[in-house]
């Protein structure tokens, strides 16, 4: 699957766009700038994505792959 794919999967699952989830990540602190803070952990991550967003593994870490900089 493309990462593209991935981000349009999130989309039609949780209604939220790319810069929906990088400013929900701003807001969370671990954005800062448009980019991962380097204290945050994936993992920090993907149980946030899990727990409020039932994502699966593979879709939480296309998130963070987009807060490390990663654009389709």
């Amino acid at each position: 699957m493309s990462f593209q794919a991935y981000l349009d999967n999130i989309r039609s699952k949780t209604g939220k766009t790319p810069d929906d989830f990088l400013a929900l990540g701003q807001a969370r602190g671990f954005v800062e700038g448009g980019r991962l803070k380097p204290d945050v952990k994936a993992g920090q991550i993907v149980e946030w994505l899990k727990a409020d967003f039932d994502l699966g593994h593979g879709h939480a870490m296309a998130i963070v792959a987009l807060f490390k900089g990663k654009r389709a």
